[in-house]
């Protein structure tokens, strides 16, 4: 078995571009300028459908009225989707207290199901009508080598025993060669973080997230985001 059921790819990684950020402070809020470019508006057109009921929203609905952290997911079966997911989950009392929208967004629906049954996030749940989302998002695309290689990664590494010993589990389904990344906005659509995915196991950390709506003094670490072997723990789980 390749490392936890690699030999039926239970998670698959991702690589891409980094973009480097400035970040600037402004009435409170952290913003960011990135070195990639994206047009917000057409972005904002993009439409997501409801995992939930299958409503269809255009993208900017999310952060018409209130700030919004929009986190676009590579793949539902993805294990560290679900391990990010799970994370968020620390922050989410405190976005929401804020009146800042958590929005989960998928590349499809396939896997969707087992997502929502697995509790893994908690927020609102979508999934874009066109691959084209994640392009104009600047969000890359694996090849065989990117895919092979990524598994050496130190990062990769770590969220893979983090993840089992959660017992987050993974499967085949959907679109596995798409990465993801997060935007959040500021109420009106300003963009305050542009975030591309450029390992497997990258993702926004939740302080990064909170200092980025100038809420960082509200950080509290917990069990979730600390390493199995900060928390005293071992894996001693099988093989999912």
């Amino acid at each position: 078995m390749f490392l936890f059921s690699f030999s039926s790819f239970s998670v698959h990684f991702l690589t891409g571009i980094r973009w480097r950020s400035s970040v600037f402070i402004h009435s409170g809020i952290r913003k960011s300028s990135s070195k990639m470019s994206i047009d917000i508006n057409a972005i904002g057109a993009q439409k997501v459908k409801s995992v939930a009921n299958g409503e269809v929203k255009e993208l900017k609905s999310f952060w018409e009225d209130q700030n919004a952290a929009v986190i676009f997911f590579r793949r539902w079966g993805c294990m560290f989707c679900r391990l990010w997911a799970k994370e968020l989950g620390e922050i989410a009392p405190i976005l929401a207290k804020h009146n800042i929208k958590l929005v989960g967004v998928g590349v499809e629906e396939a896997g969707s199901k087992d997502f929502v049954d697995g509790k893994f996030f908690d927020g609102d749940l979508y999934y874009v009508e066109n691959i084209s989302t994640y392009q104009a998002l600047g969000f890359k695309r694996f090849n065989l080598v990117t895919i092979l290689t990524s598994l050496l990664w130190k990062q990769s590494r770590e969220a893979i025993a983090k993840g089992r010993s959660m017992g987050l589990g993974g499967d085949m389904k959907g679109d596995w060669v798409q990465t993801g990344g997060a935007l959040l906005m500021e109420k009106g659509g300003k963009v305050l973080h542009h975030f591309a995915q450029t390992g497997p196991g990258e993702h926004m950390s939740n302080l990064d997230i909170l200092k980025t709506f100038g809420l960082e003094n509200e950080y509290k670490p917990e069990m979730a985001n600390k390493k199995p072997e900060e928390r005293g723990e071992c894996n001693t789980e099988p093989s999912p």
